[in-house]
């Protein structure tokens, strides 16, 4: 009987983790960037199409991290946060955590150990501090220029401001 329930646990485990993997992604209720996309391309992320309205939730202390590509993340993520409300993360938290931006990546845990936040709070900094509005950043995020991030700077602990 025993070995049943777990046989049957498993299954209902397996099949709920294939339906969070195969459901269409749920669109942000701020909006989300498809407008642009091919009929066979992935749907781009939730993200906001404009700049907040208010107050943004706070990012995490980098303190609470003991990885200095973590601390160094989350220093540049609450540098940027108005940036982040309107960039799409590619680990595709907004299907599996409900995410809205990749700045929700950095109001919780989930950034520090995930390295496709990060190289997006990286590239979306760098940017920003080259002048990028966020409409150009995300263009830049959607094709996949994050990926080319050299994290190896990021590395040693930057001086706090």
């Amino acid at each position: 009987m025993r070995k049943a329930r777990l046989f049957f646990g498993g299954i209902i485990l397996v099949l709920g983790a294939a339906a969070l993997v195969l459901l269409p992604q749920q669109a942000s209720s701020q909006g989300a960037g498809n407008a642009a996309q091919s009929p066979n391309a992935e749907p781009v992320p939730a993200f906001h199409n404009a700049p907040p309205t208010g107050p943004l939730p706070d990012t995490l202390s980098p303190s609470l991290f003991q990885d200095a590509l973590a601390q160094n993340a989350y220093t540049l993520a609450a540098r940027v946060k108005k940036v982040l409300y309107q960039q799409p993360c590619y680990c595709h938290c907004d299907r599996s955590q409900g995410h809205g931006s990749l700045l929700d990546c950095f109001t919780g845990h989930h950034a520090a150990v995930c390295g496709t936040c990060e190289r997006e709070a990286f590239y979306s900094y760098e940017q920003t501090q080259k002048g990028k509005t966020p409409a150009q950043i995300r263009e830049g995020i959607e094709r996949g220029d994050w990926e080319k991030m050299d994290v190896t700077k990021y590395q040693t602990l930057l001086p706090q401001k």
